[in-house]
């Protein structure tokens, strides 16, 4: 077979390989996995209770009332972890939370989770369904602009088209004393390794950009705006992966190449290689019989 018949029949097969986020059924549910087998929630739990005391310590000085924005709030869990800690930090002060949100499903679970969750009182929540770059054109049209004593983007920025301008947006929105919290994979984690060798194999989508804390903190650092990083060890178990027909293991290679069925629709050496890949150092670590897929996150504080 010639060379370029080769390169043609890989082509076809590669394009059969469709973005995830093209069956949001699907996206949800490899979601779900990686939670399921990632220390991601309980590596930010341990950050809301370790650091976030001393990072919020002076948001709510002198005012009567504390405004919180939260961008891609999702289903809330991590919304009110952050919200505990600022009532324990501020007894008796009134908070209002802002939440901006696109997906319908995500606002009905979080007001679901609110509705259930005890001691919210002295707090008012306020939904809206629309992207941060939504929020964005709606305020300066309208120009109503709020100060906000407390803004975070917990795992969203990947969804944001033009990072820089988002930043600039929001850091001018910040009321005195006022933080940014941003979380994002590491520039150390095994996703920044994967989607700069990977990324251009992979299906491209709107959708999604390939950003870590490294692309982050040189955009702040253009913008001239302060900020601290902090980055936190987490893990994805893996080893489902690459046992043949595991279901676990679909979705989260699913999940890891942002492709939909990536098992049954990637080029057999494009699916070699990554699965070579994933098992070697610079990627995972194999403890006790497990392959733990490098997961660090970076939490990214910035100061009006």
């Amino acid at each position: 077979m010639r060379k370029q018949e080769v390169i043609r029949i890989k082509h076809n097969m590669a394009s059969s390989m469709r973005s995830l986020f093209s069956d949001h059924g699907r996206y949800v549910e490899c979601f779900r996995r990686f939670l399921n087998n990632s220390t991601e929630h309980q590596c930010m739990l341990e950050f809301m209770d370790k650091q976030l005391p001393g990072i919020i310590a002076r948001i709510g000085d002198t005012k009567s009332e504390i405004k919180i924005l939260s961008i891609g709030g999702g289903a809330g869990e991590i919304d009110l972890q952050i919200l505990s800690k600022v009532k324990a930090q501020y007894p008796g002060v009134h908070i209002n939370n802002e939440v901006v949100e696109p997906s319908a499903e995500q606002i009905t679970k979080y007001k679901e989770l609110v509705a259930k969750t005890s001691n919210l009182e002295n707090i008012k929540f306020a939904w809206h369904k629309e992207t941060s770059s939504e929020y964005q054109n709606r305020v300066m049209e309208k120009k109503d602009i709020h100060k906000w004593d407390f803004i975070h983007m917990i795992q969203m920025l990947y969804y944001v088209k033009d990072i820089p301008a988002t930043l600039k947006f929001f850091h001018s929105l910040l009321a005195t004393n006022a933080k940014i919290l941003i979380i994002v994979v590491s520039g150390t984690s095994g996703w920044d390794k994967l989607w700069k060798k990977y990324g251009s194999c992979l299906p491209q989508n709107d959708l999604c950009e390939y950003v870590t804390s490294s692309d982050l903190t040189q955009m702040l650092d253009s913008l001239g705006i302060k900020y601290e990083c902090y980055d936190l060890l987490s893990n994805m178990d893996i080893t489902d992966c690459f046992i043949d027909g595991n279901e676990n293991g679909e979705l989260l290679w699913d999940f890891l190449t942002e492709t939909c069925n990536f098992t049954m629709t990637a080029p057999p050496d494009l699916k070699a290689e990554i699965m070579k890949d994933l098992q070697e150092p610079e990627f995972s670590v194999r403890i006790e019989g497990k392959v733990l897929f490098n997961n660090n996150l970076s939490f990214i504080v910035i100061e009006a």
